[in-house]
């Protein structure tokens, strides 16, 4: 079990079989009922879609909740570690996850025939859908949220770690810049989630 968890390789395709494992058995022991027919390929993309989404929204409650506020509180000798090593490889699989997330996410609309409708908030029907206009409205936050992480959040996080070159005057701006924009993503992450619940669980 050791060589197991103490590698992340190792762990994650531990939980893929595990997984695998799981629905097996749910299928034997139900009989083989299950459909896996297109209902069953749109669980897959559901599923997909949850796991990159968990990802990209906690490694940016991460950054506000944990790194952001507590940078102050590092020793200067120490906050190389942290842009250097930590926040890069965060930000790597914070971007990666956010575009799996809206990947997934519209080709989970496309399977289930409902893209259109949401992406137009339901006008078509005078906005009257009350599943297609919360997912609509979950979907065009996820990609203002999307276009934030790819379009201001990283560019300026190059800057302000030292990626690309850039003076200390701009290196501090970017960083501000990079924090308002994950501040905001942060914030529109809570709508998105009642979006989301919303449109599977009341409509």
């Amino acid at each position: 079990m050791s060589s197991i968890l103490s590698n992340l390789r190792n762990t994650v395709i531990a939980g893929v079989v595990l997984t695998i494992i799981m629905a097996a058995v749910v299928f034997w022991l139900t009989g083989g009922g299950l459909d896996m027919g297109h209902a069953y390929g749109a669980f897959i993309m559901r599923w997909l879609h949850v796991l990159s989404g968990i990802m990209w929204i906690g490694l940016l409650w991460y950054f506000n909740f944990v790194q952001i506020p507590n940078m102050p509180n590092i020793p200067d000798e120490q906050k190389p570690a942290i842009g250097k090593v930590i926040a890069p490889a965060a930000l790597w699989w914070f971007r990666w996850g956010a575009m799996a997330t809206i990947v997934t996410g519209l080709l989970l609309a496309w399977m289930n025939g409902y893209i259109v409708d949401a992406l137009t908030l339901s006008v078509r029907d005078g906005f009257a859908v009350d599943k297609n206009l919360a997912i609509g409205i979950g979907m065009w936050l996820g990609i203002i949220m999307w276009f934030n992480v790819w379009f201001v959040i990283w560019p300026n996080q190059k800057k302000a770690l030292g990626i690309v070159d850039a003076d200390a005057a701009t290196k501090a701006a970017s960083a501000r810049t990079a924090m308002l924009f994950s501040r905001t993503n942060t914030m529109l992450s809570i709508p998105l989630l009642y979006a989301m619940v919303s449109a599977q669980n009341l409509y």
